[in-house]
């Protein structure tokens, strides 16, 4: 099969891009639901003259229905998404990609969705589909405690969590505190809704995302927040987003001076409060309750997820430090660690040479 997609490529490499095109016409109404042809052609970019056209085609071939409604992929059409997926990581270089960033870093697993999240809500959404695919899987085995981070990456994921196969050992906790964020991107909002949608359990973490010394002090006296605390400290399994790291300290309102020193220090990257630099040092860690980098050192599976060409830069600094397992990324956000990867092996050659 490879053979041939190399021969395909070299002869009638305008087919594979339609190929392609035709997939993610499938693929997003398939994660759509529903949706509307206007719709449809602002979120992929296209003109409706041309989906239209394409949309006529789908049709015709059974793969997609078409009412006043909407559109729905039909269920020829939602088995040819599920066994095309592999051939098209295949045909676009994407499973060798995978492979070249899962040896580089040594993780155990790379995932890597087609497109840039950055630029279109459909590979957000697929994006968020992969990792929860790969949370179920880590998942498997009963009586775990998952911790959750929070950001819109992470909502994906939940809100792509199923519970065709109940997980009622299962228990999920806010990896750090969250009150000040909007209230769907916090970790406890997550970790709830990640409980309903496999029916697990939950427990919950309510206080600020940024605290004092003195603050932090005075609730680690509290024996409610300590009993959380350990049970969020036993977790064998984390799942987090990466964010850019002045991009996040925005976000979380940090003030001025300290955004100064994240700047001098070289950060580049943030996860779960944790702020990385070119090398994947840890060069500042935010006053909050909840995983210590210790415990995450300890965890089972580390599963980061995240994606967009602008955050290429901060997943490879997060990925350096050295604890994740499992990556799951896009696109275009893969292209820009492996740029890092060969900038890095660049200076090597030329001792070599020397």
């Amino acid at each position: 099969m490879r053979r041939v997609l190399d021969i395909q490529k070299q002869l009638v490499p305008d087919l594979l891009e339609i190929m392609r095109k035709r997939y993610t016409i499938l693929h997003h109404v398939m994660l759509s639901g529903n949706v509307g042809r206007r719709t449809l052609a602002g979120t992929l970019g296209m003109t409706e003259r041309v989906l239209r056209g394409e949309i006529d085609f789908l049709k015709t071939q059974g793969l997609l229905e078409v009412d006043a409604l909407g559109m729905r992929v039909s269920e020829a059409g939602r088995q040819l998404v599920e066994s095309f997926r592999p051939l098209l990581q295949d045909a676009f270089g994407l499973t060798e990609l995978e492979e070249r960033i899962r040896n580089h870093y040594g993780l155990k697993q790379v995932i890597i969705v087609p497109g840039d999240s950055d630029a279109s809500a459909h590979v957000k959404m697929e994006l968020g589909r992969a990792g929860a695919a790969a949370l179920r899987k880590a998942m498997k085995e009963a009586n775990a405690v998952v911790a959750v981070a929070g950001g819109s990456t992470m909502a994906e994921v939940a809100s792509h969590l199923t519970s065709a196969v109940p997980m009622k050992g299962v228990w999920f906790v806010p990896a750090r505190g969250g009150l000040g964020e909007s209230v769907e991107l916090q970790a406890n909002t997550i970790a709830s809704t990640m409980a309903k949608k496999t029916g697990g359990q939950y427990r919950l973490l309510h206080v600020p995302d940024h605290l004092s010394e003195e603050a932090y002090q005075s609730l680690m006296l509290e024996t409610g927040i300590v009993e959380i605390i350990q049970a969020i400290r036993a977790a064998r399994i984390v799942v987090h987003g990466i964010g850019d790291a002045m991009v996040m300290a925005k976000r979380r309102k940090v003030d001025e001076a300290t955004r100064q020193s994240l700047v001098s220090e070289g950060a580049l990257a943030e996860a779960f409060g944790y702020y990385f630099d070119r090398q994947g040092r840890v060069v500042h860690k935010m006053p909050t309750i909840g995983l210590r980098i210790e415990d995450i050192e300890q965890m089972e599976t580390v599963i980061g997820v995240a994606g967009g060409k602008s955050k290429g830069e901060a997943i490879d600094a997060v990925l350096r430090y050295g604890h994740e397992d499992v990556l799951v990324t896009d696109e275009a956000a893969a292209l820009q660690i492996a740029e890092h990867m060969v900038r890095e092996k660049q200076p090597e050659t030329k001792n070599k040479s020397s």
